[in-house]
């Protein structure tokens, strides 16, 4: 009896110790993962996207309500976090942990889809590390995507791995709602796991009222941090705008890659076939799936109707952006997994729907970044081959131009003073701590959502004691016109002409 005791007792800590410790190779990689995206914690403020989160986190920390005082189209969370980074070394520090955190909870899923494949866990994490971490999807750049898996990663670890119950259900659908409050496109994610149970359901002797109530705790886990930051919301009295803008108009970005003044004329079903096609593509790949249940593993219908969702989200905007692809690699790291492992028709199989990323990524011609060049780079600037100036160059033509302003208004301006910037002036924005005299940033902002004869009207009314006009900028004569009657010329930086507002009484000496 004792003995028995004690190998129960010895069982339970082998348990626990599998927990928190990791195998050897799993720790090796999270090392490299660590040294490969070591380059991007000293990249300079460079990226649009980037910028415009880094502006946004800047005006959360002076108490600026998001969407009614600042304006950008994602849910909040993104910015909250750049709020709390406060610049590029902090934004790339916290990501780094974040896709290690990420990588681990990728590692735990492998290993409940095939718990006794230790080479199917090592080929798919290390494929899953690869296509996160490299520049070639910019998986170093803080983007949505790249936060925005992880929270879904964890939810499905928690549904696959353990017996449902109500807390567990609902607390996998607080994750992916997570996840949708990072970027939109991740609610797709839940097809998913939706779609394996009715699998499940047609495996067995089906028990509706058991699968819709499982739905209803996952729908609703899913509604409460949506609900949470709708309630927030509308106490700062900013609902409307936050629907609008993190979620409304992203409607507009559906096909917007191909959408102009000729199409928008256009009949529905012609406007919107490329999008109802891909979910036919979808809905029959999903029912294929379906028919050939009992002929496949469910690891391999996960696997799959992961993607086919995932590549529907992905090319919702048909807009070739790299990161955009982030969302589905943790699906096409599994199958990568089973097309290097498995020794069945499975593998073999595992062919269609890697062909069907490649289709798509060559139709809609998504662009990717060379990996060796960026390193290559980064050495030749650690090594004092390259100086600041001319490896920040190698990003943009126009990062040390952005610099020099940037340390031009923080020694020349007071700290709550706003600047009013005609160009691409994110980068500008977020170095120098600087927020525009109105909600948009950046100049699609302002023509997307906004026009220049409100951006004229607001300028009136709020006088920002500094307007900077940046060379190669859309054509704004009202602007120009507008600066020549109120503002001075003070100083001309690498072609960036920035003017003062002039005091009133100095003003009145020229009339």
């Amino acid at each position: 009896m004792p003995s028995r005791k004690k190998a129960t007792s010895t069982k339970h800590k082998a348990s626990l110790l599998d927990r928190i410790f990791l195998p050897g190779w799993l720790e090796l990689l999270l090392i490299l993962i660590f040294l490969v995206r070591l380059p991007s914690l000293f990249e300079p403020f460079y990226y649009g996207d980037e910028m415009i989160y880094l502006t946004l986190g800047n005006a959360i920390r002076q108490g600026v309500v998001l969407y009614q005082g600042i304006h950008d189209n994602k849910p909040p969370l993104l910015y909250f976090l750049a709020s709390l980074a406060g610049n590029v070394f902090w934004f790339r520090a916290i990501l780094a942990a974040w896709m290690m955190a990420t990588t681990i909870a990728f590692w735990k899923l492998t290993s409940v889809l095939y718990p006794k494949k230790q080479r199917f866990q090592i080929i798919a994490t290390v494929v899953f590390a690869i296509l996160t971490t490299l520049p070639l999807l910019e998986g170093q750049i803080a983007n949505a995507e790249v936060f925005m898996i992880g929270p879904t990663i964890v939810a499905f670890y928690l549904l696959l791995s353990r017996k449902l119950s109500t807390r567990l259900v609902f607390f996998a659908g607080i994750l992916l709602s997570i996840a949708t409050l990072f970027k939109v496109p991740a609610a797709f994610d839940l097809l998913a796991v939706v779609f394996l149970w009715v699998i499940t359901l047609f495996s067995k002797n089906p028990k509706w009222g058991d699968f819709f109530r499982t739905v209803a705790v996952l729908t609703a886990g899913f509604l409460v941090p949506l609900g949470i930051s709708f309630i927030w919301y509308w106490s700062r009295g900013a609902l409307n705008d936050y629907f609008v803008a993190a979620f409304l108009q992203n409607v507009g970005y559906l096909s917007s890659q191909r959408v102009g003044s000729i199409i928008q004329q256009e009949p529905f079903l012609v406007r919107n076939g490329p999008i109802l096609f891909r979910g036919i593509v979808m809905g029959t790949g999903l029912f294929t799936l379906l028919l050939l249940r009992n002929r496949l593993s469910k690891q391999f219908v996960f696997a799959c109707a992961w993607l086919l969702v995932g590549l529907f989200a992905v090319t919702l905007s048909e807009r070739p952006y790299p990161h955009y692809f982030i969302q589905v690699v943790p699906s096409i790291a599994l199958l990568a997994g089973m097309l290097g492992t498995l020794e069945t028709i499975e593998q073999s199989l595992t062919i269609i729907p890697l062909s069907l990323v490649l289709l798509v990524a060559v139709h809609f011609k998504f662009w990717y970044y060379p990996s060796l060049p960026y390193f290559t780079r980064f050495m030749q600037f650690a090594t004092g081959t390259l100086s600041q100036e001319e490896y920040f160059t190698t990003f943009d033509k126009n990062v040390n131009r952005n610099y020099k302003l940037a340390k031009f208004l923080i020694s020349t301006s007071k700290q709550k003073e706003t600047v009013f910037i005609w160009g691409d002036s994110a980068p500008i924005y977020a170095l120098s701590d600087k927020l525009p005299p109105m909600k948009y940033i950046a100049t699609y902002h302002i023509n997307d959502f906004s026009s220049k004869e409100s951006v004229i009207k607001t300028l009136t009314t709020t006088s920002p004691e500094f307007i900077i006009i940046l060379p190669g900028s859309d054509s704004f004569p009202q602007l120009t016109e507008f600066v020549r009657k109120s503002y001075m010329l003070i100083h001309t930086i690498d072609e960036a002409d920035v003017w003062k507002l002039i005091p009133p009484r100095t003003t009145s000496l020229f009339l």
